[in-house]
């Protein structure tokens, strides 16, 4: 296996009715959700093996995201279905170009149930890169499946990499989420944040001092995500900036998911960070092109004629 990714799956809804808040919306269209599994659709159309580490509800919406799953290639061997626990909900507005709100059901959600058993931490071990996120990290048993599968992948030598992805109701308060963040940045070679994660991350609102913060605790990159103004990307004795493609917004959400499957495919493949910064904003401007979230990653082919172009009106200008 190349890559694991040990996180959430759920069932996403889109309104159909365009700019129409959400509970005037009289239709709906499903889709794969949850950022792991996202990500690991996105890393899988990019050529990658990749693997997911779950839990779902014994119920029917399970059917179909294991289904989906593994039609794009994605490993859910280690995927458990769960009895007495509920697989997540979503449901979004899609009000371009800015206005995206969301419901979440989350009442005993079943990826707080994930468990590493012995034949998944051995595949760790053996994988070239281990992906996480911070919403495992808000209760167990998922937060020790996390912990202790960031913990075996480091001494093993497998990257590592932890998208902060706060949920804020996932936690008591954005202070215990960046106290369990925290906890885990010496088994983490990436970390991915958007400012108001990194600011609970680094509990400061000093950019400087949180990249300090962050890469003095064990990271070799930080990226940090800008929104609408770009990205960089931050190591000890460098800092990239690579500005935003998204040029034609339909929905955003899952722009940030598609981003980290483009940059984390580069790095995997050992690109330079100007390089996977570019790839990581292709892949997002090529998702927030489109609704939903898993369905709209885009093949490798999308993304490197859209750096060609992106090249091409560079070099007119």
């Amino acid at each position: 296996m190349d890559i694991w990714i040990l996180g959430r799956i759920g069932y996403d809804l889109y309104a159909v009715e365009q700019n129409r808040p959400l509970g005037q919306v009289e239709h709906f269209s499903r889709h794969l959700g949850g950022s792991s599994a996202n990500m690991a659709v996105g890393l899988a159309r990019l050529g990658i093996q990749v693997g997911i580490i779950s839990a779902v509800g014994d119920d029917l919406l399970a059917d179909y995201l294991l289904g989906l799953l593994g039609s794009e290639g994605v490993d859910t061997r280690f995927v458990a279905r769960v009895g007495g626990f509920n697989t997540s909900l979503c449901l979004t507005e899609v009000w371009p170009p800015s206005r995206f709100r969301q419901v979440f059901y989350r009442a005993k959600p079943a990826d707080s149930q994930i468990v590493l058993n012995e034949e998944a931490a051995q595949s760790v071990r053996q994988a070239k890169m281990l992906i996480t996120n911070g919403t495992n990290l808000a209760s167990p048993p998922s937060r020790d499946a996390a912990r202790k599968a960031l913990a075996a992948a480091h001494k093993a030598g497998v990257r590592t990499a932890l998208d902060i992805d706060y949920r804020d109701s996932s936690w008591s308060s954005s202070a215990e989420a960046g106290k369990e963040a925290r906890s885990v940045l010496p088994w983490v070679e990436v970390v991915l944040a958007n400012e108001e994660e990194l600011a609970l991350l680094a509990g400061s609102d000093d950019p400087e001092k949180q990249i300090e913060s962050v890469l003095a605790a064990g990271p070799k990159i930080l990226v940090r995500k800008l929104g609408a103004r770009g990205v960089t990307a931050h190591t000890s004795t460098s800092k990239h900036f690579a500005p935003s493609q998204s040029e034609e917004i339909v929905c955003a959400v899952g722009g940030g998911d598609g981003f980290a499957a483009g940059f984390l495919y580069a790095v995997y493949r050992g690109y330079d960070l100007p390089r996977a910064l570019a790839y990581g904003n292709a892949a997002a401007a090529v998702v927030v092109s489109r609704v939903s979230c898993a369905d709209a990653m885009p093949r490798l082919q999308e993304i490197e004629a859209r750096l060609r172009e992106g090249s091409a009106v560079s070099s007119q200008r």
